[in-house]
């Protein structure tokens, strides 16, 4: 038959107490090796017997190495807990000023929108008043400021446009100019055209000669396949067959 389960509670025979720590002081160490052992890890274990005796087992007999690095990670930890304790209670205070905060702007809000007036002595009353005149007179001066830079805008706009329309009407009417000049230049040559015909073939008839036979003969001008005369010899000749009538 198995052993049954010993109750786990202060032995209260000292001979039996003595034996019984001794021997799982033997199984303790043995498992503190076997754990080193098998898996790696660094085992560092200390026991004192109820008489004061010390009994210790360290992996590769580096006790100190291992109670070092136990009071770095303990030091660790106790700083990282205390961090997150004096944040946890800062964060807890900075809510609490910021809730407050929105609180007081909320109900500032409420009062500038005429609401929940009832809760306010005439000097807060007063002090309200007084704010709602001075940003009455910050919103009346930045709409003027801003009224001002648009007409000022809008005035160097039109003043742009005025020029451009000038500068337009002054092109239209060097064209109409142009124009008029081109028309009365066409219509001096149509005249000068239609008045040369007539006095190029009078000319032309006027210098016809007659031989002693009775025939025409052809006049110089005729002789050049009857080319049309410029207007300055048609004037010049028309000179001198004046000339020559009036004698």
């Amino acid at each position: 038959m198995g052993r049954g389960r010993v109750q786990l509670q202060r032995i209260e025979n000292k001979i039996n107490r003595q034996v019984t720590f001794s021997k799982r002081r033997i199984g303790l160490l043995k498992k503190a090796h076997e754990i080193s052992v098998l898996c790696e890890a660094e085992v560092g274990l200390i026991i004192f017997s109820p008489k004061g005796k010390l009994f210790e087992y360290a992996t590769d007999a580096s006790m100190e190495r291992i109670l070092e690095r136990y009071e770095r990670h303990s030091y660790a930890e106790r700083q990282l807990i205390a961090t997150d304790t004096e944040a946890q209670g800062s964060w807890t205070l900075e809510h609490a000023k910021l809730k407050a905060r929105v609180e007081v702007l909320q109900k500032n809000q409420r009062h500038f929108m005429g609401e929940d007036l009832d809760t306010l002595s005439l000097k807060g009353l007063q002090n309200l008043e007084h704010q709602l005149d001075t940003a009455l007179k910050h919103i009346r001066s930045r709409k003027n400021q801003i009224m001002s830079e648009s007409i000022s805008e809008l005035q160097k706009k039109d003043k742009a446009l005025q020029e451009q329309n000038n500068l337009l009407s002054k092109k239209l009417k060097e064209m109409e100019k142009e124009n008029k000049e081109k028309e009365q230049a066409e219509q001096q040559n149509h005249d000068l055209s239609s008045t040369s015909a007539p006095l190029q073939q009078l000319l032309v008839n006027g210098h016809q000669a007659t031989s002693s036979d009775g025939d025409i003969e052809e006049s110089p001008l005729q002789n050049q396949n009857n080319t049309v005369m410029p207007s300055w010899m048609i004037r010049h000749i028309n000179g001198n067959l004046t000339l020559k009538t009036s004698f």
